[in-house]
């Protein structure tokens, strides 16, 4: 299995657009002849080229994407779009294109992707979801909530993107540019009347949401996670911030639960935006509160009062306060963006609560015999904290909880994962988890550390590989015990060196089930 990225949903039917009229609107130094050339798309892999595109080469890693203009050329590019390091390149790889030339591609491309795509043409009303854990889950079950209403619904995840019933696994928690206008634009083609978008700090920070007005962003928290791209929770906390802009949003809603929250609202409403407020706790104030009413294994149940008096008593089908909370910021925002409030309460009823799906959050794999075994996609310390609480009140024997840690990602959250995992589980399990170029056994040696510091006496066992590794955990558990196998969640492969094994956690402890004699 290699890194290619999965296939983008893009209209079937685009309008050409013509590059004369482009440049003239972004003022691009134009190097050959336009002509009457006129696009229909615009991508960033000259893999994913398609009869008509606009190609842009950027500088990557390795190589700068103007170095494969040929490569464009052949797919059917109309012209090149680069920054004056790869304008030549671009030339002299593919001279028969014309080249198009700004200072920076990538900063460009959202709005010159939402040019050519008639985004800002979309009638479909567009959802936010930021902050540190929690977005996929809000996407979804915004995504839920709108089909039971009969809303005709959209999303991109970091598990998928999907239009209605079609799906595409995702490759990036947020698409590029590229990618998310030309899905946008498919969608307007099927009548997509609300869509909701996941967005982690680096697509704000790295250009992704560009060209992009939301109508609601939700937050749903900031902790300990991404210190490898940001050089604090200050700056982590300010690439956030800067979606909470009259240029990317119109409205808010933001949960108080933290100073981070809290700075958060305060700073949205001085910029101008309205902000409606949330919270789980019972000492702040805010336009929102949520209460758990009941938590089992199958679903948390909650009360949401609002404003004026609003009141609903509803559930979700997930476990966890956490969960509870993210269906509430979900509710909130649709009411925001002009759903009412009655109409939900009212189909939520009908309906015995939320009915939403999300793939590897908090998911239950074992059947009704035998241990109870989740699989949740989280990788951060409060993620582990929040989980782990979910779960243990409905445990009456031991917890026990399987984990990596990231390669070549955030350092830092390593031994904070091995403490969390080694107070809240009986037994830890630590395997290996996309070790990608580091050393796998130093990986799991930082973890172990973590666990030992916390609670030297935990029982701890150190098992590389992930399929033997939940049959190790499996082992050791039997009826009212529990699982946690935490963080490949919804992913199908396994990252070692650049290679992409494949490798599905759900799929894999569904069958080891199976071998060990319990449903699944």
């Amino acid at each position: 299995m290699t890194g290619s990225p999965p296939p983008a949903l893009r209209p079937q039917d685009p309008t050409p657009r013509s590059l004369e009229e482009l440049a003239r609107a972004f003022g691009l130094e134009v190097r050959g002849e336009l002509a009457q050339a006129r696009t229909t798309g615009v991508v960033l892999s000259s893999k994913a080229v398609q009869p008509g595109d606009l190609y842009v080469g950027v500088p990557g890693v390795r190589a700068h994407g103007a170095d494969f203009a040929a490569e464009a050329a052949q797919g059917g590019a109309v012209a090149i779009l680069t920054d004056a390091a790869g304008a030549d390149r671009a030339a002299s790889a593919a001279p028969a294109l014309p080249v198009l030339v700004v200072d920076d591609a990538r900063a460009a491309l959202g709005g010159i992707a939402a040019w050519i795509h008639g985004t800002a043409e979309n009638p479909a009303t567009l959802y936010a979801v930021t902050g540190t854990n929690g977005k996929t889950s809000v996407v979804y079950l915004l995504y839920g909530i709108l089909r039971q209403l009969g809303i005709v619904a959209g999303l991109t995840s970091t598990a998928e993107r999907r239009i209605g019933d079609e799906v595409v696994t995702s490759s990036l928690t947020t698409p590029e540019a590229s990618e998310l206008h030309a899905l946008l634009a498919r969608m307007r083609e099927v009548g997509v009347e609300a869509v909701g978008v996941e967005v982690s700090a680096q697509a704000v920070s790295r250009h992704r949401v560009d060209g992009l007005v939301f109508d609601v962003t939700g937050f749903t928290n900031l902790t300990h996670d991404h210190l490898d791209d940001y050089a604090s929770m200050e700056e982590y906390f300010e690439a956030k911030r800067a979606l909470f802009d009259p240029a990317r949003t119109r409205r808010a809603v933001i949960t108080v639960d933290s100073d981070w929250g809290v700075r958060l609202a305060a700073e949205t409403a001085a910029a101008g935006i309205p902000v409606t407020t949330l919270t789980t706790l019972d000492d702040v104030d805010a336009d929102w509160r949520i209460r758990v009413l009941d938590q089992a294994a199958t679903a948390t149940r909650f009360r949401l009062d609002g404003p004026g008096g609003r009141t609903l008593e509803t559930s979700v089908p997930l476990i966890g306060w956490y969960m509870a909370a993210n269906a509430a910021l979900a509710i909130a925002m649709l009411v925001d963006g002009g759903v009412d409030f009655d109409r939900i309460a009212g189909v939520l009823e009908r309906d015995g609560g939320i009915s939403a799906y999300i793939p590897g959050r908090a998911e239950r794999i074992s059947g009704e015999r035998g241990p109870l075994v989740f699989v949740d996609y989280g990788h951060s310390p409060d993620a582990f904290l929040q989980t782990l609480a979910a779960i243990r009140p409905l445990v009456p024997g031991r917890l026990i909880m399987l984990f990596g840690a990231d390669g070549d990602r955030d350092t830092t959250k390593r031994a904070d994962m091995g403490a969390i995992a080694a107070r809240g589980a009986d037994v830890v399990v630590i395997t290996d988890f996309h070790p990608r170029t580091e050393d796998p056994a130093a990986i799991r040696a930082a973890l172990i550390a973590g666990a030992r510091s916390a609670v030297p006496d935990r029982e701890i066992h150190e098992v590389a590989d992930p399929a033997t590794a939940f049959r190790t955990a499996l082992s050791l558990a039997g009826p009212g015990d529990a699982i946690l196998y935490a963080g490949p969640g919804h992913e199908d492969y396994h990252e070692v060196n650049g290679v992409k094994i494949p490798y599905s956690a759900r799929d894999d402890a569904r069958q080891a089930l199976r071998e060990a004699g319990w449903p699944a």
